[in-house]
């Protein structure tokens, strides 16, 4: 998994095996990604690598990733129940994702087309992250650990795998977690359930 920022656009994130080949989810969907890199730097948003992922930070708050996967190419939200969404572009990443928190692309020139309802929503993101506001939480929400909510947010295609779970299957995990008795410890487990959760498996099923 890359550490550097430039890697991702030039070779991927690193985290399987087509890493810096043209079969590259990254580097397939090359112009739109840098597209969208140009316009979270423009907003004044600050660059990092998490997980792999550009990830961009707004008074000390991650604010928006971008992600790509083999069919589409993504800015996610993070904070997205926030969002007022007045262009209706916001789309869940799974069935039981509580709010639409990503915009997907599955064209690169509509980045462009695009540009000003993004810069819009940007700004708005940073507002809030600036506010420092959170998210409400409902009574029948799951409440994630810390080092899972970061790893669905830096790992797209793992955060599509356990948004579509049943509500069940995501609790199993979050019991497994929450039995951590650190952080390092639930992100090691985190790491060693990447493959039950692609397969769509609970955390004790075989």
């Amino acid at each position: 998994m890359i550490t550097e920022i430039e890697d991702y656009f030039a070779k991927g994130c690193g985290r399987c095996a087509r890493f810096d080949t043209a079969d590259c989810s990254a580097l397939r969907w090359g112009s739109g990604v840098a597209a969208l890199r140009q316009l979270c730097l423009a907003a004044g948003l600050e660059e990092t690598v998490k997980w792999g992922h550009p990830c961009y930070v707004h008074a000390g708050r991650n604010v928006v990733l971008i992600g790509a996967l083999r069919g589409d190419f993504r800015l996610n939200f993070f904070e997205a129940g926030l969002m007022t969404d007045p262009d209706q572009i916001l789309e869940r990443q799974g069935p039981n994702t509580r709010h639409p928190d990503m915009i997907r692309f599955t064209d690169a020139s509509r980045v462009a087309a695009l540009a000003p309802v993004i810069r819009a929503y940007l700004n708005e993101a940073m507002g809030h992250a600036a506010a420092g506001r959170r998210m409400p939480k409902a009574a029948d929400d799951i409440i994630l650990p810390d080092e899972l909510v970061e790893a669905l947010a830096m790992d797209p295609e793992l955060a599509e795998a356990f948004h579509a779970l049943t509500p069940g299957r995501q609790r199993s995990y979050v019991i497994n977690l929450n039995g951590a008795k650190g952080a390092e410890t639930r992100v090691r487990r985190i790491a060693g359930f990447r493959a039950k959760i692609m397969a769509g498996k609970g955390a004790t099923e075989r």
